[in-house]
């Protein structure tokens, strides 16, 4: 964020961007698609609310949310998103992460809108996340037993 003192309010942040995400202590997160653009900060605070590192794609077990940094050149969005559900466990969460609109790779709201039901998501929330990148919540519908 900003170069001024006060390191708490730093922390601070941090903490609210995980709240604000649903992840908490304890959680077991799994990112995908890290690379050199994501959000070190952003990174940072979530695994801070976690209180652990981030789990990658060759975990092997389930995840209670899934992270998933996405950019338009990364390939055909279902795709990513049910590779997403792999480990994912039941009543769990996938945010995905995107450029905003006017930045390098960004991804169309329109896109993520038509993707998620393909991939058996429905789309709950969007928030700006951080300087560059904007966040999608996607969950599982609910099934009537």
């Amino acid at each position: 964020m900003s170069a001024t003192a006060g390191g708490g309010t730093t922390q601070s942040g941090q903490s609210g961007t995980s709240e604000r995400l649903g992840l908490r202590s304890g959680m077991v997160v799994q990112e995908l698609g890290w690379d050199n653009d994501t959000d070190e900060e952003l990174r940072v605070a979530v695994m801070d609310g976690i209180d652990a590192d981030m789990v990658d794609g060759e975990y092997g077990n389930v995840v209670d949310a899934v992270v998933l940094w996405w950019r338009s050149d990364d390939g055909d969005l279902v795709d990513g998103l049910v590779d997403a559900l792999t480990d994912l466990v039941g009543g769990g969460f996938i945010w995905l992460l995107t450029p905003k609109i006017g930045r390098p790779n960004s991804v169309d709201a329109t896109d993520v809108a038509e993707a998620a039901p393909v991939a058996g998501l429905s789309q709950t929330t969007t928030a700006t996340v951080s300087k560059d990148w904007a966040a999608t919540k996607l969950v599982a519908p609910k099934t009537v037993a």
